[in-house]
């Protein structure tokens, strides 16, 4: 089934809390949830929906749903790491046609910040999980595989540190105008650079920041969404997949955004020149760059030129990207932020991003979700918004 035009993005919210010591990880879920329902006009007593992944505390949608006190009809609790809240949008459109529920609330949260959690850490993976006595023994950690993915990349088709480095520029350039941004400092090529190196090719400034907090968003029927007194943003197209070690056939210079995005664009029914405005997952710098190539943006191996000389940054380049300064400046809730992707994305298409970061008269947007590793496994989803 279709969810073309089928349902709407009614409310969203950021939680601007980048640390959240006194705080508790089911607090921050219900703060979300109740800044998205506000921001649409709409009550908890409306949800008939709830959508929820693996940051949500205990049982996930079990607990959540009776700490915040739902009368449900709909519940999907899909956990495929940061890309998870993407995929929501497009399960509870595709709920919302099927008659599942009529207003769907999505939630995340987290204190990873507050916990002492970074990608330098050993990875902490379930002992039943298929792959831990064959690649946990080598010590994995998260900024490793996606260096991999970053060396990798290099060596096929001669992208530079330097490429790479103008993604955090641009990045950059729009947390100066984000008040809850954690690094709000203008950066160059050659900050970039001279950052340590973590992982090579990686340096620090290539990383994503790490931070608690949270979001929500509200999808509705479209008729509900009208009825808001709202811009009405409409779910377009969206598609996922996962990429996996294929059994065997490792390649590592592309990411599940090449199975995701045409699926996308083909249930949008409009193309990737077509897009305004683009929120890009970006846990680090070669993660953007990867899933620019993927989606159709440029070619594959172009990525690097693409991104050169501010190709991303609003009222400059060709595709103004992460205006809110993303995961690579603003925040990265639950070391799994593809909540926020859709947000920024709803903040364009409504004209309410920044002034000096909005894009003019935004119409399209798109917005790309990865959870995972670069390196291994990964989940990815492609969503596509419009303003009515």
């Amino acid at each position: 089934m279709t969810i073309r035009r089928r349902a709407c993005i009614a409310g969203a919210y950021e939680h601007p809390t980048r640390k959240a010591p006194d705080k508790t990880v089911a607090q921050l879920h219900a703060e979300c949830a109740r800044g998205a329902l506000a921001d649409a006009g709409l009550t908890l007593q409306d949800v008939d929906g709830y959508f929820c992944a693996g940051d949500a505390p205990g049982l996930g949608a079990n607990n959540m749903a009776d700490y915040l006190g739902l009368k449900l009809r709909h519940v999907d609790s899909t956990d495929t790491g940061g890309s998870a809240y993407l995929i929501h949008v497009a399960h509870a459109a595709q709920a919302i046609a099927l008659g599942k529920c009529n207003v769907a609330l999505i939630t995340l949260a987290g204190r990873p910040r507050s916990e002492g959690s970074s990608g330098v850490a050993p990875r902490i993976v379930a002992a039943g999980t298929p792959d831990v006595p064959w690649e946990m023994p080598y010590g994995p950690v998260t900024v490793n595989m996606y260096a991999l993915a970053a060396a990798r990349h290099m060596h096929e088709y001669g992208t530079t540190a330097e490429q790479l480095a103008w993604i955090k520029v641009a990045a950059s350039t729009h947390a100066q105008h984000n008040p809850h941004a954690m690094l709000r400092e203008v950066v160059t090529v050659e900050d970039v650079l001279a950052s340590p190196m973590i992982s090579d090719p990686l340096r620090k400034l290539d990383c994503c920041v790490v931070s608690d907090g949270g979001g929500a968003l509200v999808v509705t029927r479209p008729e509900i969404a009208r009825a808001l007194k709202r811009p009405v943003v409409n779910v377009l197209g969206a598609g996922e997949a996962i990429k996996g070690q294929l059994g065997g056939q490792v390649d590592l210079t592309w990411s599940g955004a090449a199975l995701s995005g045409p699926r996308a664009f083909e249930e949008a029914r409009v193309l990737p020149t077509d897009i305004q405005y683009a929120s890009i997952y970006d846990s680090f710098t070669i993660t953007v760059l990867m899933q620019l190539e993927d989606l159709g943006f440029c070619k594959k191996g172009e990525g690097g030129r693409f991104v050169a000389d501010g190709n991303l940054i609003s009222g400059v380049g060709r595709l103004p990207f992460n205006t809110d300064g993303g995961g690579l400046c603003n925040n990265h809730p639950a070391n799994r932020g593809g909540i926020t992707k859709v947000i920024e994305a709803v903040r364009q298409l409504r004209g309410e991003a920044h002034p000096k970061v909005q894009v003019p008269n935004c119409t399209l947007a798109l917005a790309q979700g990865t959870g995972g590793l670069l390196g291994s496994r990964h989940g990815s989803a492609t969503l596509i918004m419009e303003r009515e």
